[in-house]
């Protein structure tokens, strides 16, 4: 059995995608998200990690879109 893997590169695209469009600067996402430092938002943009499921609901509610919108899934 094949399982969708959620693709760490194209989702950084997305949530680097969705922050542009909305005019938040990386610091802003960062400040907004309680980060005392951007790393964890550069991290993800890059695709070098990937935000865990409360950090995505809270960029979920940041952005006003699904989760979906924001994860890249690749069928297995």
């Amino acid at each position: 059995m094949k399982f969708p893997i959620v693709n760490m590169r194209k989702t950084g695209q997305n949530i680097c995608i969705l922050r542009t469009e909305r005019g938040i600067s990386v610091r802003d996402l960062s400040r907004m998200m309680g980060f005392s430092t951007p790393q964890a938002i550069y991290k993800w943009q890059h695709g070098r990690s990937l935000p865990t499921v409360d950090n995505l609901v809270a960029l979920a509610a940041i952005f006003a879109v699904p989760i979906d919108a924001i994860l890249a899934i690749d069928a297995a």
